[in-house]
């Protein structure tokens, strides 16, 4: 077994996204800060209002997907297509915008705790111009392992393998042919113990540690991972997580990487300066919508 090691921290620092939510943003924090084929991922989290109220108007993306992973609170999405969904605690959206979509996503509560997280996930060359869908997922879809010696895992995408039962998140590469095959946990450990997972070799990943501390890697060779850090994770097959004194909450995700070049202009990515400009003139000429639609 090659478990894989600490390699790189990222933080996350505040900034503010829509109309001014204010979250913390570790991938995407800055260009260079991505891992193939991540391209962002934001935690949102207040108990006041003022900061969260006022939502993501209404807005476009081009070019890859996005996951939103409710904790807390409740969140309606809606999109030129007609679609509508409200996402409450622990339900999960994977909207694949690829070729364009508009949509929004308000907040459906005005006071209480706003909490998840949105990640972007890229989509290689060949895809990005596709016909643009998504998948509301309650949590009754995701399914709970109990692990033995205490915490538990939430299979959100992929295939998880733990002593030769596996089982299933709602997004699974094979099933849902999603190329970049995404592996997508979230994790509770009690303090002091242990988490080890395999993990496809070749496949880039990262751990997010949204509450208290861990260390990764093989005993006597772990590195620690900070509270709201991302933790990026050299290759291998397995990963090897300790929770720290206070216990850890985590994501990982793992996939697929895409080795394409990436450039980025706000809500588009695409490969190429001119796909952004065509991307942009799409948009401020009513078409990105149109060629959505299909």
């Amino acid at each position: 077994m090659n478990t894989r090691s600490l390699v790189h921290i990222i933080e996350s620092v505040p900034t503010s996204d829509g109309a001014g939510v204010k979250l913390r943003r570790s991938l995407g924090s800055q260009p260079g800060m991505r891992v193939d084929p991540f391209l962002m991922l934001d935690e949102f989290y207040s108990d006041n209002p003022d900061d969260y109220i006022s939502g993501f108007p209404s807005h476009p993306h081009r070019g890859f997907e996005t996951v939103t992973y409710m904790l807390d609170g409740h969140m309606r999405h809606e999109d030129h297509l007609g679609n509508r969904g409200n996402l409450g605690p622990g339900d999960v959206q994977w909207m694949t915008a690829a070729r364009g979509i508009i949509h929004s996503e308000m907040p459906q509560q005005s006071a209480g705790r706003m909490r998840g997280f949105q990640l972007w996930l890229n989509l290689p060359s060949k895809e990005k111009m596709k016909p643009a869908h998504y998948r509301d997922i309650p949590v009754s879809e995701i399914p709970l392992i109990e692990l033995p010696r205490g915490g538990e895992v939430k299979v959100i995408a992929g295939t998880l393998n733990l002593e030769g039962d596996a089982t299933n998140g709602p997004i699974n590469g094979s099933d849902n042919k999603i190329s970049t095959d995404p592996l997508y946990l979230d994790v509770r450990l009690p303090p002091g113990a242990e988490f080890s997972a395999p993990i496809t070799t070749g496949h880039n990943a990262f751990l997010y540690a949204y509450e208290g501390s861990a260390r990764i890697g093989t005993a006597g060779a772990a590195k620690p991972l900070p509270h709201r850090t991302a933790g990026v994770l050299s290759d291998g097959d397995s990963v090897r997580v300790q929770a720290g004194a206070e216990g850890v909450r985590f994501l990982l995700l793992a996939a697929r990487p895409i080795h394409e070049p990436v450039v980025q202009y706000g809500p588009f990515v695409m490969n190429t300066r001119e796909e952004i400009e065509q991307a942009l003139a799409d948009y401020r000429g009513g078409r990105l919508a149109v060629a959505a639609g299909g």
